[in-house]
């Protein structure tokens, strides 16, 4: 059985009503070529010419002029049955809590993607140190957070995975000039920093904090200047810079160990576009 496409008898009743292929592209939102190819299918698909052309003029032909009120409707019993069944657009606010690593390396990936699924969904990001984020009272303020913990456990609520931390610097370049490891580092009360001390404390490696840099982008310059290393979920790395496992002196650098990433907010609360996006961030991690 043979059908006929609702996209050309769109183009078709587009180009009747504005008098030409380029206006009813316009309304369209489509190319020019494309609404040309719709409507020669058209009559490829009936077997007529449904417009004459002369001097680059259209006019319905009989023939056009017999389907014209037909397709017409045809095209709002279409319209008005999938209207009559169609799911209700997700819209709203989300204001959505995040660690400044993974707003610069994970939200570029999705943030796209979800605001054309769903135009009419408002994302407001806030990126802070986990402890905040997490904190009472602020936590409430937050409708999703991503929330990084130091302490992993398969059994923890909202967990999307566990992830490694690593050293990250330039892979060629090791001064071993210093006696100290120089380190790039988020102010105190970061998770990755409070890692690290402790870590090179444990093997007393000698370390000086050169640079503090609460945002991910400032640390990743400063790296690529050569200044030193810093710590971060293997996820995050950014393009230009490496896990490295030796550098200068300090020779083999120690384990760091895990982190729990997972995703917090209420489930039975939260709205429908929030619990997308966290589908579309858990997605993305994994």
């Amino acid at each position: 059985m043979r059908n006929l496409s609702m996209d050309a008898l769109r183009a078709f009743v587009a180009t009747a009503d504005l008098g030409s292929v380029t206006a009813a592209a316009d309304h369209l939102g489509r190319s020019q070529p494309a609404i040309s190819l719709q409507l020669k299918k058209l009559e490829e698909h009936l077997g007529i010419e449904v417009f004459l052309r002369f001097n680059k003029q259209l006019s319905l032909s009989d023939a056009g002029s017999a389907i014209y009120e037909d397709t017409k409707t045809i095209l709002a019993l279409n319209d008005q049955l999938l209207n009559q069944f169609a799911k209700p657009e997700l819209a709203g606010q989300i204001r959505l809590g995040i660690p400044s690593e993974f707003a610069t390396t994970l939200l570029p990936k999705i943030i796209g993607r979800f605001a054309q699924s769903y135009p009419q969904v408002t994302l407001e990001v806030l990126s802070d140190l986990s402890r905040n984020l997490l904190s009472e009272p602020q936590r409430t303020q937050y409708d999703l957070i991503l929330g990084l913990h130091d302490k992993p456990s398969p059994k923890r609520k909202g967990l999307i995975k566990s992830d490694r931390l690593v050293w990250v610097g330039k892979k060629d370049y090791l001064n071993d000039r210093q006696d100290k490891l120089p380190l790039i580092l988020a102010q105190d009360g970061c998770l990755y920093r409070k890692r690290a001390l402790k870590a090179l404390d444990k093997i007393k490696q000698p370390w000086r904090i050169i640079h503090t840099n609460p945002d991910l982008s400032g640390i990743q310059a400063a790296i690529s200047e050569g200044l030193g290393i810093t710590v971060l979920a293997q996820s995050t790395i950014p393009d230009g810079l490496d896990a490295i496992e030796r550098y200068g002196k300090a020779d083999r650098l120690p384990d760091l160990g895990s982190i729990d990433i997972s995703l917090v907010y209420e489930r039975r609360a939260a709205s429908q576009a929030t619990s997308r996006l966290a589908g579309y961030i858990r997605s993305s991690l994994n």
